[in-house]
């Protein structure tokens, strides 16, 4: 029986009726039920954040943006100052942002809260532009055993406070050019994870050696605070020959478990905690899932059984679990771990193959998410086509197997509860394109397509249809037809916009879509955020990211989409066509809207945990933020 939603945190859902304008929860006329947090608990706590200052560029002047926090009084106001002079006449009390038409690129802000004795004040500098660039120290390249020369690239990042300063530190995964999908053989370059503040400064790097094999489905790699100290830890499978960021060597130093071909199909398998500040390994143990037989997960080469995710869940609704799964396509398992007192102890693992639960097996996707979808307190693991409850049993299956990609979030106001909307592959599909409830698994629309429909997105892009539209292709990746429907399951359009991400970018509740100007001949594009017109039904360009480059392939995607600085709008980090920086762009739009940051939203936080993990996705948040909210 569906129950009723907790609040995020006390007092944010009277904060979210004072501040958004026509702040409602559909049907009821009270303020939006935000999505269960595990026991009130935000994706991260309020005291731990600084207000992420920004000054940003425009054609305007400047606009100063910051946070607030969830837990912060309804009227509570700021004071923007350049440098000694206070530019707001009375505490600004409607938003979090001020545009500040004087400024100059050379315009030093001061922001304090009104009346505020005990919060000091910060500081901040200009952007000359509406980005700016993070200095990186790329790796040398080099040549594998069959005399392959590869380079780097930038890849997949995330952020966690690192060394507890208030601020958001940036965890960046390094691809060398010759990496390869699990289907594919062929040796690859190492693998690096680095540690960047956002002025560039390096902290650390991590090699994981020749026994890591380098692509998307290889190297899941977590940030979170696991052991509630204010520091971020940073999670992934190790090998024989990683050295951490100190250059201590886990395991053997000379082992060298590559086959002919490429593959890593033998050889001990890790799991460790690196602390934060240094890159130091923690704790190492044992891998979960295990290998065991290869040929278990659906071919015995390596394809099926090295495909992993990983994720951060509070599975007692208290603290944050480590959750790594294995396997998708037959044979499933997923495993998780709590870091606690320097000790990394299981918990508990879930296997398709134990009695009672081989209807789950095949129903992974190529990434997952996390929520308290049954209102307990605690969280659930959304795997797909399946859903695990938070002590490691079924939740439910939904038998509609595996599928390229998944969202979870509040999707339909009008409802209760939140909902998953999702695409599969097999072409037998009942349903290739669905929409369910998040608790139960229960479909609630979609669409047999008889076809492997590869690509889905849900955002609010309508403001004529009460909800997130949910959309997918009819045809290739890059298809401009398909479904996109209300979600209530109306037919809206055969015309799609693009299916890769969605951000909150300009002004306005609803959601820009971003994507990147593919260029078959690199395999990447230009990054780019365009906002749809649903009477043109076409695109209109809001910004483009000239210089950068996606990541991922056909895929599309930033190295990371988040809200990590300024006020609730999101934050995008793209590599440079060069991989030399990271270019972290900030909107430069103003808004009247005023939200707590979308970090301190839990299933947004768990989102961005999991963002890099495998085929990438945006995060979602647990209350619906949209037209008419």
């Amino acid at each position: 029986m569906r129950r009723s939603r907790k609040l995020l945190a006390a007092g944010l859902g009277g904060l979210l009726a004072l501040t958004v304008p026509g702040a409602a929860q559909a049907g009821t006329g009270e303020p939006p039920a935000h999505s269960s947090a595990p026991a009130g608990r935000t994706g991260q706590a309020a005291s731990t954040m600084d207000r992420g200052l920004t000054a940003v560029s425009t054609a305007r002047g400047v606009l100063v943006s910051w946070r607030l926090f969830a837990d912060e009084p309804r009227d509570v106001g700021f004071d923007v100052y350049r440098g000694g002079h206070k530019l707001n006449e009375q505490p600004i009390v409607d938003s979090t942002n001020f545009l500040d038409r004087g400024g100059t690129p050379d315009s030093v802000y001061r922001l304090r809260v009104a009346g505020s004795r005990t919060e000091k004040t910060v500081t901040t500098r200009t952007w000359s532009a509406p980005h700016r660039d993070i200095p990186l120290d790329k790796p040398a390249g080099g040549t594998t055993p069959d005399g392959v020369d590869h380079t780097y690239r930038a890849n997949d990042a995330s952020v966690g406070d690192l060394d507890g300063d208030g601020q958001y530190e940036i965890v960046l995964k390094w691809d060398p050019t010759n990496s390869h999908d699990n289907s594919q053989e062929g040796y690859t370059g190492e693998v690096f994870l680095d540690a960047y503040e956002l002025d560039g400064t390096r902290l650390w790097r991590i090699g994981l050696g020749p026994n890591v094999r380098a692509g998307a489905h290889y190297t899941q790699f977590l940030v979170y605070d696991f052991d509630g100290d204010g520091l971020s830890e940073v999670v992934f499978k190790t090998a024989d020959g990683t050295v951490d960021g100190t250059g201590r060597v886990i395991g053997d130093p000379n082992a060298d478990h590559r086959n002919d071909r490429g593959r890593v199909l033998t050889g001990p398998e890790y799991l460790t905690v690196f602390d934060g500040r240094t890159g130091k390994a923690l704790a190492t143990t044992d891998f979960a899932p295990a290998r065991g037989d290869l040929c278990d997960w659906g071919d015995c080469y390596g394809n099926r059984g090295k495909r992993f995710l990983a994720a951060v869940a509070y599975l007692d609704g208290e603290h944050p679990s480590i959750v790594m799964g294995r396997g998708y396509y037959a044979k499933t398992m997923v495993s998780t771990f709590d870091w606690r007192g320097g000790e990394l102890r299981h918990r508990w693992t879930f296997d398709s193959e134990a009695p009672g639960n081989g209807d789950y097996a095949g129903q992974g996707n190529h990434n997952l998410s996390v929520a308290d979808v049954d209102d307990d307190g605690r969280d659930e693991i959304v795997y797909g086509g399946m859903a695990l409850d938070d002590d490691g049993t079924g939740l439910y299956t939904t038998g509609l197997g595996h599928g390229d990609a998944m969202h979870l979030g509040d999707l339909d106001p009008a409802r209760p509860g939140l909902e998953v909307f999702g695409v599969h592959e097999n072409t037998d599909s009942a349903l290739g394109v669905e929409f369910r409830d998040a608790d139960s698994g229960e479909a609630l629309w979609g669409v047999r397509t008889g076809k492997d429909t590869g690509r889905g997105l849900t955002a609010d892009i309508d403001p004529d249809h009460p909800g997130a539209e949910a959309w997918a292709t009819g045809g290739a990746w890059n298809s401009p037809t398909g479904y996109l429907r209300s979600a209530q399951g109306k037919e809206i359009s055969t015309t799609i916009p693009p299916a890769n991400f969605a951000v909150w970018w300009d002004g306005d509740l609803g959601r820009e879509l971003l994507d990147h100007d593919y260029d078959a001949s690199s395999g990447t594009g230009t990054g780019r955020i365009d906002d749809w017109n649903p009477g043109t039904k076409s695109l209109e360009n809001l910004l483009t990211a000239t210089g950068t480059t996606s990541i991922n392939g056909t895929k599309g995607n930033p190295s990371l989409q988040a809200d990590i600085l300024g006020d609730w709008r999101e934050e995008v980090l793209w590599p440079t066509e060069d991989s030399t920086s990271l270019r972290l762009y900030s909107t430069p739009h103003p808004t009247e809207h005023r939200l707590p940051s979308l970090m301190q939203d839990h299933v947004y936080r768990m989102g961005v945990a999991w963002q890099n993990v495998a085929y990438n996705q945006p995060p979602h948040t647990g209350y619906y933020l949209g037209w008419g909210m």
